[in-house]
């Protein structure tokens, strides 16, 4: 339904603004993924390690870690659209630089420090949009409007990054596939930086403030110990998911003779998945289930439960397209049980949205620096099954930690609830 909220048009409660810059993420983060699923297998075959590539993908994590860190806090100092650009020009610089210089020449001392440079990109492009998301959006609508960034975001980077590669790699090969996002990214950022307008804060000039601004995340976990605990179930939300291409394509190639396409192709359906559901979930947890709920129960403790369907289906159905396509959309379907996280943290300190969120939004890229780590530490001493174990057991830790993510308002009726009890008794 679209209707016109002073100058600016809305549809479905959100402002126009928002709807396209929900188009630019997905846009720009579609430029971002095209190497994702395949990069790890592909950096096999010109003879790097597993333990060399998940070394790439560590170091590209912590930069991403701290570029995500910033992105909330600088956003709030900033503005979202100078963040923004900062994001994209990082990107660009980095993704040229590493083809160029790294992989066309094989240059592993250059592929390090050039991915890493491109991991500021999208951080700060995106994060500091969903900050923006947060102060725009009605709180009433506000996990549906970050579900729908969720959505945006993991079309780019997992569906169209999953679905395009495994259509274009036999046309252009890998090298022209990484330039082709030189494209998707430009057009995206492009978009983002002009309908993104005005500031979530009044930027101030003084450098105490700019630092009080800066620490304002760190603060507020002591201020607020459930918002560190939103970020370390954040950590744990992508550290799972995020290790998988990394090792698991090897491990289906090498046992059960998965192809780089079929993998593309079962990567791709199962964040397909996660994109529809992603549109569902968060008008459930909105409506009925709750946000803590969903994140507990279908989030983490199912996550647990679907990382082990998907390593051991294999070995029941072999070399089965068909039932890993199955696990993928349970896996999709699954994962967007932490689509409230956001919303939830956000609401705990409704003055503060981009200090907590600098904290949701650190766990995010965290999880890009322990999923590589964690891979390369132990999968050459456990291998891929006691490494699969390492993930579900964090998901089923993430699920015990939602105990002690009640909102201000769940705690005060459990109050009532239990004083009424008591005076019943």
């Amino acid at each position: 339904m679209k209707t016109v909220v002073g100058n600016e048009k809305m549809i479905g409660g959100l402002p126009m603004g928002v709807i396209w810059g929900y188009v630019a993420t997905l846009i720009f983060m579609a430029g971002d993924g095209l190497e994702h699923a395949w990069l790890s297998p592909y950096l096999h075959q010109q003879g790097l390690t597993v333990q060399q590539s998940a070394t790439l993908f560590a170091v590209y994590g912590a930069v991403l870690a701290i570029a995500s860190y910033f992105s909330g806090v600088l956003t709030e100092g900033w503005g979202p659209r100078k963040v923004m650009i900062a994001g994209l020009v990082t990107w660009l610089i980095g993704q040229i630089l590493f083809i160029q210089f790294g992989l066309k020449q094989h240059n592993y001392s250059i592929m390090l420090p050039t991915y890493a440079i491109r991991g500021l990109g999208y951080p700060l492009f995106c994060y500091s949009f969903l900050v923006w998301v947060t102060y725009r959006s009605p709180e009433r609508i506000l996990a549906t409007a970050v579900g729908l960034f969720w959505a945006a975001w993991s079309g780019g980077l997992y569906v169209i990054g999953s679905y395009f590669p495994a259509f274009m790699i036999p046309k252009i090969g890998y090298i022209g596939l990484l330039w082709s996002a030189v494209v998707w990214v430009l057009v995206g950022g492009i978009i983002g930086v002009f309908v993104v307008k005005g500031d979530v804060s009044k930027p101030t000039g003084d450098p105490k403030e700019k630092l009080k601004s800066l620490l304002s995340g760190l603060t507020i976990c002591v201020e607020e110990p459930k918002v560190a605990i939103g970020g370390i179930v954040r950590i744990i939300n992508s550290t799972g998911i995020g290790s998988l291409p990394i090792f698991f394509p090897l491990y289906l190639a090498s046992e059960y003779k998965f192809t780089t396409e079929e993998w593309l192709q079962i990567w791709g359906t199962m964040w397909l998945a996660n994109i529809i559901f992603n549109l569902i979930i968060p008008y459930i947890s909105d409506k009925w289930l709750g946000w803590r709920k969903t994140i507990m129960w279908l989030g983490s403790f199912g996550m647990g439960v679907m990382l082990l369907v998907m390593l051991y289906t294999p070995q029941f159905f072999g070399h089965s397209f068909l039932a890993m396509n199955i696990v993928g959309i349970i896996m999709g379907i699954v994962l967007c049980g932490f689509v409230p996280l956001s919303a939830l943290v956000a609401s705990l300190v409704p003055e503060k949205k981009g200090s907590a969120m600098a904290v949701v939004s650190f766990g995010a890229g965290m999880s890009y620096f322990i999923a590589p780590a964690t891979v390369g530490v132990f999968i050459g001493s456990i291998g891929v099954h006691g490494v699969m174990w390492i993930f579900a057991m964090m998901y089923f830790v993430g699920a015990f930690l939602m105990k002690f993510m009640k909102l201000p308002s769940e705690e005060k009726l459990n109050k009532e609830k239990n004083l009424s009890e008591k005076q019943a008794g």
